[in-house]
């Protein structure tokens, strides 16, 4: 049954590319618009391809570098954390993160001015544009993520012992490109936006989008750098990270004293019943676009929150029914074999599933521009920058305590049902329809560049309007996004940990009462402060470049300014972000993979666990007051400029495009990137644990 399993996922992870490339020649048989709008679409795709192109040229190095470290790593057929079989699921983590986020990257510049041109005759043509090039992201990364693994579990399942630790390092490979691509783009989009919102809307006074701002260009490669490509790496990496923890897990917790027979049956389906269960989730992603239908403004956000909920309500009825065949059962459960029955895996599941999908509401609520928080953030800008920073800062604070509190109910009654192998199927519920989910959050960046183009090439206002319409909800997915994104790296976080635990041995001493646990829970809980710290100030120096830039072409191109004569000189503000991003995001990668190892090789493997926790604890915080602070931030800012409270050019928007400005790298650079930090230092502790004391 291993082997029918893993390649029925293997089929369905097939179909899923198949679907996405079908879906992109859809896209590019639209009519791609009239040639000024193409010019200005060749430059965003240019400047989108030449930043990937730089950054993964210094990632080949990272990725050849690391994979020789773990070549000639101990690998004494115990530990099987080092190796030349992990440097090869390394490898192919790294490629197949890289290339998902390059071909969603490559779908969503294209879309861009195809929605813009649909725009021009419906906002039922625009939307089927927009989501379809998000889902094309959504169902690559899925589809990409489950091949990998299924082969690699197929190939290296021969070696009889807990081979899965092998495959864990597809997802290293994964989460160290997640890291650097989420960082690197995010320095580079909100270099560009801060700059170019800095000077052109305080200092100068023109819209947003407008074609005399040298830095728009550039702001319209960041949108796909950072929240497609590296948002599509973020989430990959959690996919996989959460399938393979909860495999790992599953292995380790079939009972002992079962007949032959039945032992491997019940490892067969405790480590397969997470890729099936993900195999069945792209199918419910699948089903779950058709529901994504909508002509009237009003019903934007319901038909892309609809499809969200028919996506999950079929996963919930296809989790039952591959829960009834494979019966994820015996286990154990806090050490001591117990009859758990399978159902009780089902509905921690279900939970998961559930708990996400509102941890996305709730986000939903703290950001929205129609809801009370952005408002106030608004009203407070009416007294200058000071007072709407303030209230920003405090309702980021603020939206952390419903998120924790689901997440601890979730990993409670989790616990209950399975123990942590309930807490680790809860991560995969979560994320198994990311076929959608990601879909619906990559088709914000779309409608946000189509409505620019719409501006750059002077379209006619109802293009503009209905181009608007679709960025606006495409704002509340981008944030309810973020706020899956994070529910889903806390989880997966605390799977990865559960791992790490088992992988350490029983010996192990993680009680409050090692004073390494609590020094490590300190190191920790500063790490993800450190981190921030590292990506806002990289952010500050590339838009600090960028608005001298934009100053200097104000200052020295004779009518660019005020529209009279003389054009932009965009390459050159792609140029600033591109090599502000490229060196500034090494630093903080490198903090991920250093800290445990530095840890664990002077301490050991007890002040590592509280190196993770800590870490974990800290920056799902961390990630949360950020995230949603800088969406307030920047929706108080929509609300403004919608006409409410003078409105454009007033003083009050001036006062909410600063604390937009604030927000940016809050929400973009360092907010998402602590999702991977999380994980990324539990998975390098997983495959380092050999190289650490044992204390």
């Amino acid at each position: 049954m291993y082997v029918f399993w893993n390649i029925l996922s293997l089929v369905i992870a097939v179909a899923s590319i198949a679907y996405a490339i079908n879906l992109f020649k859809q896209i590019m048989a639209k009519d791609a618009g009239d040639e000024v709008m193409q010019k200005i679409a060749r430059a965003v795709q240019e400047g989108g391809r030449a930043f990937l192109h730089a950054e993964y040229k210094w990632l080949a190095v990272f990725v050849v570098v690391v994979a020789a470290g773990l070549c000639l790593g101990p690998d004494d057929g115990k530990t099987q954390f080092l190796g030349w079989k992990t440097a090869v699921a390394f490898v192919m983590g790294s490629v197949a993160s890289a290339g998902a986020g390059y071909f969603g990257m490559h779908c969503a510049t294209r879309a861009a001015v195809r929605t813009t041109q649909a725009a021009k005759t419906s906002l039922g043509g625009a939307l089927d544009v927009a989501f379809k090039s998000g889902t094309v992201m959504g169902m690559t990364v899925v589809g990409v993520g489950l091949i990998g693994i299924t082969l690699l579990m197929l190939v290296y399942q021969q070696d009889g012992t807990n081979f899965v630790n092998y495959v864990l390092g597809f997802s290293f490979g994964a989460s160290s490109i997640a890291l650097f691509a989420r960082v690197g783009g995010g320095i580079y989009t909100k270099a560009a936006d801060v700059g170019g919102d800095l000077v052109g809307k305080v200092e100068a006074g023109i819209p947003e989008d407008d074609p005399r701002n040298p830095a728009v260009i550039a702001d319209n490669v960041g949108d796909n750098v950072g929240d497609v490509a590296g948002m599509g790496a973020d989430l990959f990496e959690s996919y996989v990270g959460a399938i393979l923890s909860t495999a790992i897990i599953g292995w380790s917790l079939v009972p002992t004293g079962l007949a032959p027979e039945a032992a491997t049956a019940s490892m067969t389906s405790l480590l397969m019943y997470p890729v099936v269960l993900s195999a069945v989730g792209i199918v419910a992603s699948f089903l779950g676009t058709f529901r994504v239908k909508a002509d009237d403004e009003s019903k934007l956000s319901a038909a892309l929150f609809g499809g969200l909920i028919a996506a999950s309500v079929f996963l919930v009825i296809g989790g039952a029914v591959v829960t009834a065949i494979m019966q994820p059962a015996p286990l154990l459960v806090a050490g001591q074999a117990a009859v758990v029955p399978h159902w009780n895996v089902y509905w921690a599941m279900v939970i998961g599933l559930v708990v996400g999908v509102v941890i996305g509401k709730v986000t939903e609520y703290y950001t929205s521009e129609k809801m009370a928080p952005a408002q106030t953030i608004a009203q407070q800008s009416q007294t200058g920058a000071a007072t709407n920073i303030i209230y920003g800062l405090a309702t980021g604070m603020a939206s952390t305590w419903i998120p924790t509190i689901l997440l601890a109910l979730a990993i409670y009654w989790c616990n209950g049902l399975a123990g942590m192998y309930g807490i680790c199927v809860a991560a995969v519920g979560m994320l198994s329809t990311l076929g959608i989910s990601l879909g619906v959050d990559a088709y914000g960046p779309v409608a946000d560049n189509a409505g620019g183009l719409a501006e750059m090439s002077h379209q006619p206002p109802e293009v503009r309007k209905r181009t608007d319409s679709l960025d606006a909800t495409g704002n509340t997915t981008a944030a309810i996004g973020k706020g899956f994104a994070i529910g889903s790296a806390a989880l997966t976080a605390l799977a990865l940990f559960a791992a790490y635990k088992v992988a350490a041995g029983e010996k192990i001493n993680l009680s409050l009462d090692n004073a390494n646990v609590v020094m490590g829970l300190l190191v920790g809980g500063m790490l993800p402060f450190v981190f921030s710290s590292m990506a806002m100030k990289a952010v500050g120096k590339a838009a600090n470049a960028m608005v001298e830039e934009v100053r200097r072409q104000f200052r020295e191109i004779k009518g660019l300014k005020d529209g009279t004569g003389g054009e932009a000189d965009y390459a050159r503000c792609v140029a600033i972000s591109t090599e502000g991003a490229l060196r500034e995001m090494v630093m903080p990668g490198l903090l991920a993979i250093v800290a445990p190892l530095a840890m664990g090789m002077i301490f050991g493997k007890s002040a590592v666990g509280g190196l993770l926790a800590g870490s974990t604890a800290g920056g799902v915080m961390m990630a949360l007051f950020m995230a949603n602070a800088g969406g307030a931030w920047d929706n108080a800012k929509k609300y403004i400029e919608a006409g409410h409270l003078g409105g454009k050019g007033s003083d009050t928007h001036k006062a909410a495009v600063t604390g937009d400005t604030v927000g940016d790298p809050f929400k973009d650079t360092a907010g998402p990137s602590i999702n991977i930090l999380m994980k990324l230092m539990t998975i390098a502790a997983l495959i380092a644990l050999p190289l650490f004391k044992d204390v």
